[in-house]
C-alpha cells in the first residue's frame, strides 16, 4: 500500500471524528468555493459587458445549472457513500468495482445530456424564464454548459470517489487549477481585444477550464497513487449496483433538483411583475451568491460524510455518533456565519456585479431573505447525508425535497400573486421555519436507526 493510501486510511479510521471532519472539509471546502469562482467570475465579467439583459440571460441558466449538478450528484454521492461503507468493511475491490463502473455511466450520461440538451435548448430555456430579448444570449450561454456535461459527470464521480478514500488535496488541485483558469479565459474570450464572445465566451471559458479538472483526475487514479482504483476490467454494471447508488445518491441530488424548480419557478413569478427583467437579474445574482453559501455547508458536510461512512461500515457506533454530534453542531454554526455576512454585506455584493440602482436594491432584499432562516439549509443537509449513509435513503429523500419542493413551491406560486414582490421575499423564509420544525423532530429518529442498523 502507498504512503498516500496508508495516511488516508489513518484520517477515516484513527484521528478523532471531529478532527478527522476538519481535515477533510477545509480542503474539500476550498475546492468547492473554487468552483463557485466559475459562476461568480461569469457573472462579475458580464456586469462588465454593461448589458442588464445579459446578466438576465445568465440567471435565466442558473435552473439548468442546478439540474446539472443535482444529476451529477445522483451517481458521485451515491458511489461516494457506498465506496466509503466498503472501504469501512476493508473490500477495496469492490469499492473499485462501484467507482469504475460508476464512472463509466457517468460518461455515457454525459454524452445523453449534452445531445439532448442541444437539440431542445430553445424550449428549455423559454422553460427557465428567458424572455425574447434576454432568449438569444441565454442559447449562447447554455450551448457550452451542455458540452461541458461530457467532463463534469464524471470528474464529479472522481472527485467524490477521492473524498470517500480521504485524498481531498487531488481534489482540490483539480478543481482550483480549473477555477484559476477560467479567471484568466474568461476576459480572453470575452471582450474585444481578445476573441469578442460576449456572453458565449465566458461560457466557452468555464467549459474548457472544466475539462482540464476532469483531465487532472483521470491522471490522479492511472497514476496508481489512490486506494480506489479505476480499471476497465472494474467496470461491471448490473442492476443491484446501479438500484444502490441511486437509491443513496438521490436524496442528495433532489436538493440539487428542488433548488432549480424553486429557482425556475421564482423567475416566472417575476416575470409577471412590474421591472421583470431587473428582478430576475438581481435575483440570478443572488442565486450565485447563495451558491458560495451551500459550498461551504457542503464542503463541511463532505467532509464528514466519508468519516461517517467508514465508521458505519466498520460498526464502529460510538466513533460514528461522535460524528454525528459534530456535524449537527456545525450544520448549525456554518450557516449562521453565512447569514451574518450575507446580511451584513448585501448591498456591497451585489455592487460587485451590477451598478443599476433597480437591481441593487431589489438584490439586497433578495439576499436577505434568503439567508433569514439559513440554518435550515444546513441542518436539512446534514440529516439527509446522515439518513442516505445508514440506510434509511427513503427518509433522506423525504427531508431533500421538503426545503425548496414540499415548502417552498406552495409559497412562490400564492405569495407573489397576493403580496407582489413581497411574496418572493417572504417565500424562503417561510418555508426555511418549516423546515427546522420537521429537521429538529427528526433527530431522535436519526440516531436511534442507526443504532439498530449498526447493530444487525
Amino acid at each position: 500500500m502507498s504512503k498516500d493510501s496508508s495516511e488516508a486510511k489513518s484520517v477515516l479510521r484513527d484521528l478523532p471524528p471531529s478532527k478527522a471532519i476538519v481535515k477533510l472539509a477545509v480542503p474539500a471546502t476550498m475546492a468547492l468555493l473554487a468552483k463557485a469562482v466559475y459562476n461568480l467570475v461569469d457573472t462579475a465579467y458580464i456586469g462588465m459587458l454593461d448589458s442588464d439583459i445579459a446578466l438576465t440571460a445568465v440567471g435565466v441558466t442558473v435552473p439548468l445549472l442546478l439540474i446539472m449538478v443535482s444529476i451529477e450528484n445522483i451517481f458521485a454521492a451515491g458511489a461516494a457513500v457506498l465506496a466509503g461503507r466498503q472501504l469501512g468493511a476493508k473490500n477495496n475491490e469492490g469499492a473499485s468495482q462501484t467507482v469504475t463502473t460508476i464512472i463509466g455511466i457517468s460518461m455515457a450520461v454525459g454524452v445523453i445530456l449534452c445531445v439532448g440538451g442541444i437539440v431542445f435548448i430553445e424550449p428549455l430555456m423559454r422553460t427557465f424564464g428567458a424572455s425574447e430579448a434576454s432568449l438569444p444570449l441565454a442559447k449562447d450561454y447554455a450551448f457550452w454548459m451542455f458540452v461541458a456535461a461530457l467532463a463534469n459527470l464524471p470528474a464529479q464521480s472522481m472527485n467524490c470517489a477521492a473524498r470517500a478514500e480521504s485524498s481531498v488535496k487531488i481534489s482540490s488541485i483539480a478543481v482550483i487549477t480549473g477555477a484559476l483558469l477560467n479567471v484568466v479565459l474568461d476576459p480572453l474570450f470575452m471582450f474585444d481585444w481578445g476573441l469578442n464572445m460576449g456572453v458565449e465566451g465566458a461560457s466557452l471559458a468555464t467549459t474548457v477550464s472544466q475539462f482540464v479538472t476532469f483531465f487532472i483526475l483521470i491522471w490522479f487514479y492511472a497514476s496508481g497513487h489512490s486506494i480506489i482504483k479505476i480499471r476497465a476490467k472494474a467496470f461491471r454494471p448490473s442492476w443491484n449496483l446501479i438500484k444502490t447508488v441511486t437509491i443513496i445518491g438521490i436524496p442528495t441530488a433532489v436538493i440539487q433538483i428542488c433548488l432549480s424548480v424553486a429557482s425556475s419557478l421564482t423567475n416566472i413569478a417575476a416575470s409577471s411583475l412590474p421591472q421583470a427583467d431587473e428582478i430576475i437579474a438581481a435575483y440570478g445574482v443572488v442565486q450565485r451568491l447563495i451558491l458560495i453559501g451551500c459550498y461551504v455547508v457542503m464542503g463541511f458536510m463532505q467532509g464528514y460524510q466519508p468519516v461517517a461512512s467508514y465508521a458505519f461500515g466498520a460498526r464502529d457506533e460510538e466513533r460514528f455518533h461522535q460524528s454525528v454530534r459534530f456535524a449537527l453542531k456545525g450544520s448549525l454554526l456554518l450557516p449562521v456565519v453565512v447569514e451574518a455576512v450575507y446580511i451584513l454585506l448585501s448591498k456591497p455584493l451585489i455592487m460587485l456585479f451590477n451598478q443599476n440602482p433597480v437591481i441593487i436594491n431589489y438584490g439586497r432584499l433578495l439576499l436577505i431573505s434568503q439567508v433569514a432562516l439559513y440554518p435550515a439549509f444546513g441542518l436539512c443537509y446534514m440529516m439527509t447525508i446522515t439518513y442516505q449513509t445508514i440506510g434509511a435513503s427513503l427518509y433522506g429523500l423525504f427531508l431533500s425535497f421538503i426545503r425548496q419542493g414540499l415548502f417552498y413551491i406552495p409559497f412562490i406560486l400564492i405569495l407573489p400573486k397576493l403580496c407582489g414582490v413581497n411574496g418572493i421575499y417572504f417565500s424562503q423564509p417561510a418555508a426555511d421555519l418549516l423546515t427546522l420544525l420537521v429537521c429538529v423532530f427528526s433527530i431522535k429518529s436519526m440516531k436511534s436507526i442507526a443504532s439498530k442498523n449498526m447493530a444487525n
